[in-house]
């Protein structure tokens, strides 16, 4: 009996080691909306998983996806266990997910902007007061699931003309990202559209739009955006502590040139509580139950 005790035993630590090695072994995964361009979020989240990997000392890798929808799956699915998320898809796959919780945000981020840009042909020019004449016009928005390329600009639109985008537009499309929606106005196919205000700048500043093509005339009132958000059971699943471990890297973040490919200035701290404007604001139009 004695022997067998001891077997116990020797069988139980083993399998704890190997438990233990598995789970030390896993790699820490990560995901981004696909806001942009697939070839510029590999390049710039496949520096952020280096600087992650040496900063925690884990393995840790990018897997883009095709959608906002499959960003919010694949975080509910434990597929990947930190997303860059927008406003409203991090509000989505925080309740999904028990004790998931937004670590950190651009600094920008705390004070978002949809920009309504539209293209020559319309006459319409930069005004404070929202834009009314849009009525009538072929508008589109970003994704489906974008909170600064359909939520805000959805939101707004309605408050003005107390009626849903069908009503109140001759088409209403879809581009699937901030750079195609840029293109699609700038090339006329749509003569108004909803934009990401970063994107914008960012294009504009490499060149990409030409003003006399395509403009800016409304900015929305800011709003809080883009954010990490990381499981509630990383710590279970990877143990040493890695929830603080990556919110310190995220926190601490200094290389110009992986703040400048966001572009952000700098990632400061950020709550669930922060984004509750973007789920009433959800639920005030249907987005969200």
């Amino acid at each position: 009996m004695r022997l067998i005790s001891r077997l116990t035993v020797a069988v139980s630590l083993t399998l704890s080691v190997l438990f233990s090695a598995t789970v030390n072994a896993q790699t820490f995964t990560f995901t981004a909306i696909p806001d942009q361009d697939e070839s510029r979020l590999k390049e710039r989240f496949g520096k952020i998983a280096d600087y992650l990997s040496e900063k925690t000392g884990i393995e840790v890798s990018y897997i883009p996806v095709k959608s906002y929808s499959a960003a919010v799956t694949a975080f509910r699915n434990n597929q990947v266990q930190l997303a860059w998320f927008g406003g409203l898809s991090g509000v989505k796959a925080r309740s999904l997910v028990s004790d998931s919780k937004a670590i950190a945000q651009g600094y920008e981020d705390q004070f978002f902007e949809t920009y309504f840009i539209a293209h020559q042909s319309t006459g319409l020019n930069a005004s404070e007061a929202f834009p009314m004449a849009i009525e009538g016009k072929r508008f589109t928005f970003g994704s489906k699931g974008s909170t600064s390329g359909r939520l805000m600009p959805e939101f707004h639109i309605r408050e003005n003309f107390k009626k849903a985008p069908n009503a109140i537009f001759s088409d209403v499309g879809f581009s699937g990202d901030h750079s195609r929606t840029i293109a699609l106005v700038q090339a006329g196919s749509y003569e108004v559209g909803a934009v990401n205000f970063k994107v914008w700048e960012k294009e504009l500043s490499q060149g990409k739009i030409d003003p006399s093509k395509v403009k800016v005339i409304w900015k929305t009132p800011t709003y809080p955006d883009y954010q990490w958000t990381i499981r509630g059971d990383v710590d279970a699943q990877f143990g040493q502590d890695l929830t603080s471990k990556i919110t310190e890297a995220l926190l601490t973040m200094e290389d110009k040139a992986l703040l400048d490919s966001f572009p952000r200035s700098k990632f400061v701290t950020a709550t669930n509580q922060d984004y509750e404007p973007i789920k009433n604001t959800a639920k005030s139009i249907g987005l969200m139950d």
